[in-house]
């Protein structure tokens, strides 16, 4: 999987518990050229592009864009060139949103980027043509997660400046439209209420991905070790900085962490 940073290995933590132990997983985080949000859509395409060269060459079966910014924008020109199942992560949790809506009423925050490119009002629209879309940026998020700041009066002052007014909108579902923001679950619960379902869109990815690798026959059998003796992690800089943070959103130790030259 590839994320332009740290907030994708909360899809690597949700694909980790729904496959097999023996499959192997390869994460790759652009740390070095974190954030994508700000970039130009052609500098995104072309970096998503250079990641996924870098894990072909590894023999990865399947490609897992766990970044909202590249299923965003990068998606269409990574399924074009891959020749393998790529899967991004804004269709799936667009779609388990379109599930679990009441009145079909659905909220979905994100970065700046993702918002603005309406990428998950237009996946809602296409399983909910009538679904009525409210969305909202919230960036102070990311950030907040990175530093292990998720429950505490900073954290809850912030979603309630962001998210308070929702209350109002009539929303029964709300997206978490970016990978940092699963770790924030239980502040922005509180500041839209028990009454709006909240969909990690984490989790729904791991379900679809799963749901691929079974359909094309590719799922491993068995318990036991991936067949390189387990998961690897690749960053294109600071290491020791997403061995730190990583190892908070993951909850234990991240051992085979290696950084590297993502053109090398």
């Amino acid at each position: 999987m590839f994320d332009s940073g740290i907030g994708g290995l909360t899809v690597f933590q949700a694909l980790r518990e729904a496959l097999p132990a023996a499959e192997t997983l390869v994460y790759l985080g652009d740390t070095a050229r974190v954030p994508y949000g700000t970039k130009s859509d052609e500098t995104v395409i072309r970096y998503a592009l250079e990641g996924a060269r870098f894990l072909k060459r590894r023999g990865i079966k399947t490609l897992v864009i766990a970044c909202n910014t590249m299923s965003a924008v990068a998606l269409p020109a990574l399924q074009r060139e891959a020749a393998l199942p790529v899967v991004g992560v804004i269709g799936p949790g667009a779609e388990a949103a379109c599930r679990v809506t009441r009145r079909k009423a659905i909220g979905v925050i994100g970065t700046a980027a993702t918002i603005k490119s309406g990428a998950y009002a237009r996946a809602i629209a296409t399983h909910l043509p009538d679904a009525r879309v409210v969305s909202r940026p919230c960036p102070l998020f990311v950030p907040l997660a990175e530093e292990g700041w998720v429950d505490n009066d900073v954290a809850r002052a912030t979603a309630t400046a962001y998210l308070g007014d929702l209350k109002h909108e009539g929303i029964d579902t709300l997206v978490l439209g970016c990978t940092h923001y699963p770790l924030l679950e239980r502040v922005i619960g509180e500041a839209v209420g028990p009454g709006v379902t909240l969909v990690d869109s984490a989790r729904a990815t791991a379900k679809v991905v799963r749901a691929r690798l079974e359909e094309r026959g590719l799922l491993v059998a068995g318990a036991g070790p991936g067949a390189e003796g387990g998961d690897h992690f690749y960053v294109t800089d600071s290491s020791e900085r997403f061995r730190e943070v990583g190892s908070r959103f993951l909850g234990g130790p991240i051992a085979r962490l290696e950084q590297i030259d993502i053109q090398g």
